[in-house]
């Protein structure tokens, strides 16, 4: 097995950053050793200047594949995955076939190996009738299930269905948690919106609050674990300050960053479900990541062509993508002094390796896989809808400036991603977890 000697870094380990030097032996960790100690290897990477940091977890991407792929595939997600130091992606069920048999979990399992770059792992969609599946299936992280928000039969609101799939189900739980009579309510009122704005009026806060509110009761009574996706609320903020520890949450950086006052501006490139909300929500996001209450950052990365989105509201699709961009972001965060870079790994490599027990990932540790980005944190780049290596070609923070990107990025010992380029001959692994 080859050796890769990383020196000259700053090392975010799992108790702070370090001065270090990594020695990677094949696929893993070999050693963590004192600076200039280690000198033999196949090759040296100087890292002098950088902080090298466990690869990031994306544990909720829409990359279309089967069924969309003019919009993404695993091939081109993957890429854009490892340009943003993503190294292990998450993807949710709602393709077209949906992802609820263990034939389809196992064709998207056989599709990823052939073209992912980076690590790999696919959510089984619950429907109202497919329990048995959902008892069934192993090389999945968990459940997902659409309460609101959804297409075919992935819906499932039914209270007696739920009641099924968290009492006799195993698997850890995640949901969109968006509760579908009060947006079909809303939208009723409001004709069905006219303008792109009236899409939060119509996804408000009362329908992620009630949704939200109704799973995690659910969980709680069933002692099941769950993870809350993409909260957007104060209120739902507010609330999961009194869940139980079986209860886990995230955050988007399109909640964080964006809310409805840029719409005027961005339109319905910033339409998203659950809905952007207000200057408010943002910072109670921001203060719930901070004291603890939401651990994860995802990007819920959902594109759609530029053609789609410039429909009139309401005939344009919602969802936006993040996964090239989400790290250099945060980074951009750390320099605001919103945040420490040892926040940023916490919520976007360690906590989702916690949720989902996904097994030696996660953190910068002897016998761990080699799944390392290196980051330039004084580095300058505009995002550039033109450089986005998403199939879509776009992003919502086209022409913003960010300060830090990463820029050497490893998968299993392998480099995937070093000056500016993607290496396509790589190839991820299917992610394991511990049960």
């Amino acid at each position: 097995m080859s050796t890769t000697l990383i020196q000259n870094a700053e090392i975010v380990l799992p108790h702070g950053i370090n001065n270090a030097d990594v020695v990677l032996n094949g696929e893993l960790i070999d050693q963590i050793v004192d600076r200039g100690s280690f000198c033999a290897a196949d090759e040296i990477v100087d890292a002098s200047g950088l902080h090298l940091i466990p690869g990031v977890i994306d544990d909720q991407v829409h990359f279309r594949d089967p069924g969309l792929t003019h919009k993404e595939d695993l091939s081109t997600g993957s890429h854009a995955c490892a340009r943003g130091g993503v190294t292990t992606f998450l993807e949710m069920p709602n393709t077209s076939p949906a992802t609820i048999t263990l034939d389809s979990l196992d064709a998207k399992l056989r599709t990823a190996a052939e073209k992912c770059v980076v690590n790999y792992g696919f959510y089984i969609g619950a429907t109202p009738d497919n329990i048995e599946v959902l008892q069934q299936a192993t090389r999945t992280p968990g459940i997902k299930i659409f309460i609101g928000a959804s297409t075919g039969n992935l819906l499932v609101d039914q209270q007696s269905a739920l009641e099924r799939i968290f009492a006799d189900t195993e698997l850890p739980i995640c949901a969109h948690c968006e509760d579908e009579a009060t947006v079909r309510a809303n939208s009723e009122r409001l004709q069905g919106g006219s303008r792109c704005a009236d899409h939060s009026l119509i996804r408000d806060h009362a329908a992620a609050l009630i949704a939200t509110q109704r799973a995690v009761d659910l969980a709680e009574r069933h002692q099941h674990k769950f993870h809350v996706l993409h909260v957007s609320t104060a209120q739902e903020v507010e609330f999961l300050r009194t869940a139980s520890d079986l209860i886990t949450a995230e955050a988007c950086p399109h909640h964080l960053l964006f809310n409805i006052n840029d719409y005027e501006r961005l339109g319905t490139l910033v339409q998203m479900n659950p809905s952007i909300k207000t200057t408010e929500d943002c910072v109670a996001l921001w203060e719930a990541l901070l004291e603890g209450t939401i651990g994860v950052i995802a990007t819920d990365h959902a594109p759609h062509t530029l053609e789609e989105k410039s429909e009139p509201y309401p005939r344009s699709p919602s969802g936006l993508p993040a996964v090239e961009n989400s790290l250099a972001l945060m980074l951009d965060c750390v320099n605001q002094g919103r945040c420490s870079l040892e926040q940023v790994v916490q919520w976007m490599c360690e906590a989702p390796a916690g949720v989902w027990n996904i097994r030696n990932k996660g953190r910068i540790a002897e016998g761990y896989d080699a799944d390392l980005v290196l980051v330039d944190l004084q580095r300058k780049h505009t995002v550039r809808n033109a450089e986005q290596l998403t199939k879509c070609g776009w992003s919502p923070w086209d022409g913003v400036l960010l300060t830090g990107q990463p820029v050497h990025t490893w998968v299993m010992g392998q480099t995937v991603f070093a000056d500016g380029q993607v290496n396509t001959d790589r190839r991820g692994h299917e992610v394991r977890f511990d049960r």
